[in-house]
């Protein structure tokens, strides 16, 4: 099983004759990141979305044309028909549920969003940039809200094949009355949403246990109201606690083996 990262959370992951897109984002509120190669992404067999926020789910009409086959939850769908994309390929998918993909098996896990803290608004707040651009970050929070989502709207998913298992969070959060498998052979986690992401990360690798640890999300996506996260403190925070396991700072476009 091999994994690429497209940029903010998009996805591809591989195994056998079976690729499935997670996620994606053509990223045009900041036109200075690299593309999303569409025509590869389009060789999907299945999309999966983990939950229909902007920056996940609102260009996936881009790819339904050819792949026929898109998981998404019923407010996905809803959000679909409300903002005119086409959903007569999406399949709806709710946590606890199992559902096999090509050479792929996928479990769906409850999860949570990622509670944006004080430090994180105020370093918006207090940027003279935030102003510079005052405009775009207005026009960017009214289109955010014709994605709203549920408490509930949220889920973690495992990707299964080739004997290996890969954990994807859509966004840093967890649900307290989920149990989540641990072992996992990579954990791909959303490196933004916080102050001392590094810090914030720890619970989840308490948790998650895995074998190697991927980050995502942790590019400039949404500027003025984000900016690129600094990374260099990610590999040494999960070599404190988990000594053996492999960390993954990922280039745009490059496969990785799991």
């Amino acid at each position: 099983m091999r994994i690429k990262w497209y940029g903010t959370a998009s996805l591809l992951l591989e195994s056998g004759n079976t690729r499935l897109l997670i996620d994606p984002y053509l990223k045009q509120y900041n036109r200075a990141l690299p593309p999303l190669p569409v025509d590869e992404a389009a060789t999907a067999d299945a999309i999966f979305i983990t939950h229909p926020h902007l920056d996940h789910f609102r260009d996936v009409g881009v790819f339904l044309s050819s792949v026929k086959k898109c998981f998404v939850s019923e407010e996905g769908i809803a959000h679909a028909i409300a903002n005119g994309i086409p959903d007569g390929n999406m399949i709806p998918y709710a946590a606890n549920e199992k559902l096999e993909v090509g050479d792929f098996s996928v479990r769906v896990f409850q999860s949570r969003h990622c509670k944006f803290d004080a430090a994180t608004v105020l370093s918006v707040a207090l940027n003279p940039f935030t102003y510079f651009r005052f405009s775009d970050g207005v026009a960017l929070l009214k289109e955010t809200k014709r994605y709203k989502i549920s408490a509930d709207g949220i889920y973690a998913l495992e990707f299964s094949a080739e004997g290996k298992r890969v954990m994807v969070l859509g966004s840093a959060g967890m649900d307290e009355n989920t149990e989540y498998p641990d072992g996992a052979d990579l954990l791909v986690f959303p490196y933004q949403g916080r102050a001392r992401m590094h810090r914030y990360m720890i619970p989840f690798l308490k948790t998650f246990r895995p074998k190697a640890v991927m980050i995502d999300h942790f590019d400039d996506a949404f500027p003025p109201l984000t900016h690129t996260i600094g990374t260099k403190k990610f590999a040494p925070t999960v070599k404190k606690v988990l000594p053996d396991a492999r960390t993954i700072v990922p280039e745009e476009n490059v496969w990785y083996e799991v």
